[in-house]
């Protein structure tokens, strides 16, 4: 079965101020942001990428561009299964201000009890990303082979509840994932089991080097800014 890989879009303007941006429109790549996508080509340069395939946010197909640019005629496809978690009524709000809603202690520890309001569950985002990635391994493998590599550009609660759904963690579990924008992650599928082969690599160690504040211990929803 087909290699997929899984890359975060690049940072946004929403990371860098902090806000929980959902599918709000109009969110775009900030300046790292751009950079980081501008040095995607070349990271997956030895790469045979037989499709892409997209959520439909701004910022994941500002992250694509270049590397659409820089190989023409690369089918890519928009799928809805994989576009951000639908936040609700949540979307659009501070991070900060989410900080002491009663639901955000369910959202770290119990997220497949938590539903957000006017949103969708948790459960409901992990399980329609997982069946679209089901049905484009299975379209990949008929169309190019099962040795296929194809790649899917969505967001941070997307791509570590797949993760968590590869290595048979329960959902309650993925907030203990960490991806970082524009960081690649690659999952092997077989007939038996997946095999997770990279994990939000950026290739980039800045995010390591401690602060003047230490790490928070609550994951970050919808994911994290990365290295500033």
């Amino acid at each position: 079965m087909p290699t997929l890989i899984l890359v975060r879009h690049g940072r946004s303007t929403a990371n860098t101020s902090a806000v929980l941006a959902g599918r709000t429109p109009g969110v775009a790549l900030d300046e790292r942001g751009l950079e980081q996508a501008a040095a995607l080509p070349g990271r997956l340069a030895d790469l045979p990428i037989a499709e892409v395939v997209t959520s439909p946010l701004q910022r994941c197909r500002e992250t694509l561009q270049p590397l659409l640019d820089a190989r023409p005629g690369l089918p890519v496809h928009t799928e809805d299964r994989i576009n951000e978690c639908d936040y609700g009524d949540w979307s659009g709000r501070k991070l900060a201000e989410l900080t002491d809603e009663p639901l955000m202690q369910v959202v770290q520890a119990h997220p497949s009890s938590a539903a957000f309001p006017g949103g969708e569950s948790m459960r409901t985002m992990q399980s329609r990303a997982a069946e679209a990635v089901r049905e484009w391994n299975a379209r990949v493998e008929r169309d190019h082979g099962p040795d296929a590599v194809y790649l899917m550009c969505s967001h941070g609660d997307i791509i570590k509840s797949l993760v968590a759904e590869a290595l048979g963690l329960h959902l309650d579990l993925f907030q203990r994932i960490s991806v970082e924008p524009c960081s690649v992650t690659v999952i092997r599928y077989t007939r038996l089991r997946p095999f997770l082969v990279r994990l939000g690599d950026t290739g980039d160690f800045a995010s390591l080097v401690p602060g003047e504040e230490p790490p928070a211990g609550d994951a970050t929803v919808g994911g994290d800014a990365g290295a500033r």
